[in-house]
């Protein structure tokens, strides 16, 4: 098969890869104002204590700050929320090495795919208005009437998780179609699992992506 014909795949973390700081709270004050946020916010510091003792993981602390902050409210008003803080709020967060190295391969033609432990309430109208052809993100889970509950459905798609995530994610494309998983971009020691899953894979070190494995790649920083 010549490599003209496979669909080439370049899979970006998120949060400290193509912005400056994670998301998750700078949308939960978006969506529940400012106000609202505020009083919420002091119910989630046990949770935030335990996470940075590590006697919590990253997925028990997410979800007690969840429940904590949208437990209740409909997942239509959320992603309404979220549509809008994809549109006017992200914009500031974004770094610039990251959003250079998106548009580069997206110019190279390459399919760009989000993998973030965020949530897809705004990543995907953000990757949408970025011409990302994907997210593999973690979910909100919802009762029966629509509403948020606080978990997730499913796993955190941080770290470790995100392999099988994307596996999952490849698994849903075409079967006679080829592709080729050409790079990867992280920003932190919890993304290696993500990058070791491309050719070549790409980490930020101090504010510039670097080739940590595999061949150079067109459109990739070097």
């Amino acid at each position: 098969m010549n490599r003209n014909d496979t669909r080439q795949i370049v899979l970006f973390d998120f949060d400290g890869t193509l912005t400056r700081r994670d998301s998750l709270f700078p949308f939960l004050r978006h969506a529940l104002g400012t106000p609202a946020f505020l009083r919420r916010l002091p119910d989630c510091l046990p949770a935030l204590t335990g996470l940075a003792l590590k006697r919590l993981s990253n997925q028990d602390a997410k979800e007690a700050v969840l429940t904590h902050m949208l437990a209740g409210e409909t997942l239509a008003h959320l992603q309404a929320r979220g549509r809008e803080f994809a549109d006017r709020g992200l914009d500031r967060l974004l770094r610039p090495a990251g959003m250079r190295a998106l548009r580069a391969h997206r110019d190279a033609g390459h399919d760009c795919v989000l993998v973030s432990a965020s949530l897809d309430v705004w990543l995907q109208p953000w990757a949408e208005r970025y011409g990302l052809t994907d997210v593999v993100s973690s979910r909100l889970a919802v009762d029966d009437a629509g509403r948020v509950t606080g978990r997730l459905d499913g796993t955190n798609c941080r770290g470790a998780a995100k392999p099988a995530a994307v596996a999952a994610w490849l698994a849903t494309l075409p079967p006679d179609e080829p592709v080729d998983l050409v790079a990867a971009y992280g920003d932190s020691a919890a993304d290696q699992p993500l990058l070791e899953m491309a050719g070549s894979g790409y980490r930020l070190r101090r504010g510039h992506f670097r080739r940590v494995h595999g061949p150079s790649v067109e459109g990739a920083p070097e």
